[in-house]
């Protein structure tokens, strides 16, 4: 397990609880949009002092002020050994909220059938036919990323979906696309696009305004009408 970073707080990250988030290194995708270059790219992986022992001890003294976990990366599901991690995270009695590109079905349904997990937050990278391109991988098999779709649709646990909605990458088109590909979806969130500073590959990508947000949703809202715009005024 590769632990790369805490934020001690956040009301954002895990919707409804006051929490931390932790930070895995790794992943297995390219997203050229990626603002967490630093947790993604082999040769600028660095491990946070003390690991997972210093992430317990934290919690430890958290208990009784904060509600939950957000586990985020890189992906988290990358690591074999998360279920050992998210077990003593449980022990301590917080709730635990998973962030996921969907690319291990297997990982994810066990975690799940092992109630190691309360929320799952996985990514839509785009539509079905534009998956690849925008993952970064253009030999991209979309079929275990299908399985943990249809999965968490079928609700045995808390999820969402959510875009992070970027021009040069998406349209109107991909993304009615991808709500019909997720049809069903009890909570779907776009996310405005951010430069952090730290993108993968940024050129050719920007930001659709807040308007164009808005436009995009309404356009989205007839295949999932609970669909909401997320980093939008």
């Amino acid at each position: 397990m590769l632990i790369s970073g805490l934020q001690k707080m956040t009301l954002l990250d895990y919707p409804g609880r006051v929490a931390c988030t932790v930070f895995t290194g790794g992943c297995n995708f390219r997203c050229p949009f990626c603002h967490n270059a630093s947790l993604v790219i082999p040769e600028e992986l660095r491990a946070a002092d003390g690991g997972v022992e210093a992430i317990l001890a934290f919690l430890k003294k958290r208990q009784g002020l904060l509600d939950g976990v957000a586990i985020t990366g890189g992906e988290p599901l990358l690591h074999a050994d998360m279920a050992d991690f998210l077990r003593q995270i449980r022990a301590l009695g917080y709730q635990i909220k998973l962030d996921t590109n969907g690319s291990f079905p297997e990982r994810l349904i066990s975690l799940v059938e092992e109630g190691l997990v309360d929320r799952v937050a996985m990514d839509i990278k785009n539509a079905p036919g534009l998956y690849a391109e925008t993952a970064g991988f253009p030999l991209l098999d979309i079929a275990p990323i299908e399985r943990s779709k249809n999965f968490l649709l079928e609700g045995h646990v808390e999820y969402e979906f959510r875009t992070t909605v970027v021009r040069g990458l998406h349209t109107t088109e991909s993304l009615v696309e991808a709500a019909r590909w997720i049809e069903g979806a009890k909570e779907y969130y776009l996310q405005q696009f951010k430069d952090s500073g730290e993108l993968l590959d940024g050129s050719g990508l920007g930001a659709f305004d807040n308007d164009e947000m808005h436009a995009l949703a309404d356009a989205v809202r007839p295949i999932i009408p609970t669909v909401q715009l997320r980093g939008v005024d």
